[in-house]
């Protein structure tokens, strides 16, 4: 990793852990992401007073956070849409760059301390896989001109009708191997689901052999999201990358100081419970 790459990783990992809020879902061009986001210059306004360690936007929204002249969170830039999440069944399924061109050229201009990208692994959908395989690609060479850190999110997703829209699935058989391409096309950071069985977690870890942050997901109950969260720091992951389950939660500020707690001072989930209702 060049000196700049280390540079900007150290803007985002505080002591080696992150919390990166990610409020990118307007790009996925589905209604129910977008609840508890209707006002994202309020939503943005919150989290950056909330202090997490990083927060994840597409490019048209980063300015609301870019413009903001006091101490803030680092950004962490989306640089690819597609139509993996949507309810309906398409007959092409497709995920492309922003930007194939000049696929960084964005978060270079807005001061991005790392950009992320999708790896879709869905049933019988081989070709939105070989885009994210190029997409990958591009952006690896891209980041290594100019030494910008790149975070891939490895998703085995569930057949369409199989849950709700495309869901990911926590088979750890299937998320291992998928990471470990990750790995192997030039992820500096992962971005992966929590294993169905916690305990298996350290597998995506040491598969990963980079800083790797657990996907959130849908919103959760709470008290069992931070328990959740707590173990699965304890199997090594670095920290989180969470969205509906801190800005659909009634109070997202809060949401994000559990998380921190467990992220940054070790406590366990009912400590960061307890962090949560005292406020």
């Amino acid at each position: 990793m060049s000196a700049t790459s280390k540079v900007r990783m150290n803007r985002l990992f505080q002591h080696g852990k992150c919390l990166d809020v990610a409020i990118d879902h307007g790009i996925a061009n589905e209604p129910d992401f977008l609840l508890g986001l209707e006002n994202i210059e309020s939503v943005m306004r919150s989290l950056i007073a909330a202090q997490p360690d990083a927060i994840q936007v597409n490019y048209g929204q980063a300015d609301l956070l870019q413009q903001d002249a006091g101490r803030k969170p680092a950004l962490v830039m989306r640089t690819d849409v597609g139509n993996a999440y949507n309810a309906a069944r398409h007959r092409e399924m497709w995920a492309v760059l922003h930007n194939p061109d000049e696929p960084i050229l964005a978060a270079l201009q807005m001061d991005a301390a790392a950009v992320v990208v999708n790896l879709y692994l869905i049933p019988d959908e081989p070709g939105i896989f070989r885009m994210c395989v190029e997409n990958i690609g591009r952006l690896r060479q891209a980041c290594d001109r100019y030494g910008m850190p790149l975070m891939v999110e490895p998703l085995v997703m569930a057949p369409a009708g199989q849950g709700a829209a495309y869901g990911s699935l926590g088979d750890v058989e299937k998320i291992v191997p998928l990471v470990r391409l990750a790995r192997e096309l030039g992820a500096d950071i992962i971005k992966a689901d929590p294993t169905d069985n916690v305990e298996d977690f350290h597998r995506v870890v040491e598969a990963a052999r980079c800083p790797t942050l657990v996907r959130g997901g849908g919103k959760g109950e709470l008290g069992a999201v931070l328990q959740k969260s707590a173990a699965l720091m304890a199997q090594g992951a670095k920290g989180m990358v969470y969205g509906r389950n801190v800005y659909q939660h009634a109070n997202p500020s809060r949401v994000v100081k559990a998380l921190m707690a467990i992220i940054h001072q070790g406590v366990s989930g009912a400590q960061a419970l307890e962090i949560y209702q005292q406020g």
